[in-house]
Parts: C-alpha cells; structure tokens; sequence
C-alpha cells in the first residue's frame, strides 16, 4: 500500500474514532482522525489520496452534508458511510450521493476493511483518470488554432481532401497540419486520437 494513501476517520465520538484507527492500523493502513466534518475540511487536499470513513450524525455539519460539500471538489477520496443512527432513505441518499457503502454500527470489522480497500482502489482509478485527462489537455493547449481547425474535422471523420476544401488551404498543408496534431497531442493512431477527444469531451 502506498504510504501516502489515508483512511480520513471523522466521527464525533472519540472511542469509535480510536476503535476505527486501531482497526485500520492493525493491517498497516495510514490514519487520519477528526472529531467534526468542519475539522477535516479546514484540512482538505484534493491531492492527498485515500477515502473517508464518515459517521452521519455529528454537532454541526452532519456527514451527509460533508458529502455534499466535497462532491463540488474537482477530487475527493471516495466515502464510506459508518453510523449507529441509519435508516433505509438515508443510506439511499448516500448511495445516490456516490457513497461506496452504508455500513451500520457495530460492524463487522472485515466486511468494512474490504469496503475501504475497495474505496482506496477506487480513488487510485479516478487519480489515474484525471492525471490521463489532465496530460491530454495539456497537450491540446500546445495547438495552434489552425491545428485544432484540422483536428475538430479529423475528429468528425472528414478526409484531406474535404478538409482542405472546408478551409480553404492546400490538401498538402492539411496534411502537415495532420501530421503536427498527431505528434502535439503524441498519439499513436487515428483512434487513439479519437479516443482521447472524446475523454476531453465527456470530462
């Protein structure tokens, strides 16, 4: 497990936040501990990877309403829902709200490990994704706008010959105007092109 990764506990009864670290610790995972959901966020970094292992009921803002507040960050480690206080409509609201699990006190302690591993796995996928995204927006920064002209008809499946006569320029210059997308934005093959296009599009 990557050192930097964290389970984030926040929970306003300190017995159930020391039971939880312990528990997570016992299998070498990092821990992080808050008594309120306004401690953790007066910390929060998107770019710390980890999940969060969230009770509902707190003085204060509640955990259903952390998980409101995080869901506007542009990352925030996937949430596990723990609460001695759960009912049927309110684990539906945190389900629907993109929370991995509901998990009702006492539970068992290795149904939620499982529910945590799964949640960091979680978080590293969608790391990957925005880092993949990012590199690829940075990579269309860097085209003229003549080149993303060219790359827009590409993208539509227009030949060089079409695109030329759309733009007014040689087929030649479209050409090397082709050539230049495909090395800026360093693909391989038309549908490696396309493929990242629409991951641009669907972000």
């Amino acid at each position: 497990m990557n050192d930097q990764v964290s389970v984030f506990i926040v929970d306003d009864d300190q017995e159930v936040r020391h039971a939880l670290q312990l528990l997570m610790e016992s299998v070498g995972l990092q821990v992080e501990c808050f008594e309120s959901a306004q401690s953790y966020l007066d910390q929060f970094n998107p770019d710390k990877p980890g999940c969060l292992v969230l009770d509902v009921r707190m003085p204060g803002m509640g955990g259903l309403d952390l998980q409101a507040r995080l869901a506007e960050e542009r990352l925030c480690p996937p949430i596990i829902i723990v609460t001695g206080h759960g009912d049927v409509p309110m684990a539906v609201r945190a389900v629907q709200a993109g929370a991995m699990n509901f998990i009702e006190k006492p539970f068992n302690d290795q149904a939620l490990l499982d529910s945590v591993y799964r949640a960091i796995e979680k978080d590293a996928q969608q790391r990957g994704h925005v880092s993949r995204l990012a590199e690829i927006e940075s990579r269309f920064e860097k085209l003229t706008p003549r080149e993303r002209d060219v790359l827009e008809q590409i993208v539509v499946g227009k030949r060089n010959k079409l695109i030329a006569a759309d733009l007014g320029v040689s087929q030649s210059t479209v050409e090397a105007h082709r050539a230049k997308v495909m090395e800026k934005m360093e693909a391989g093959s038309l549908s490696e092109l396309m493929r990242m296009m629409l991951s641009l599009e669907s972000s």
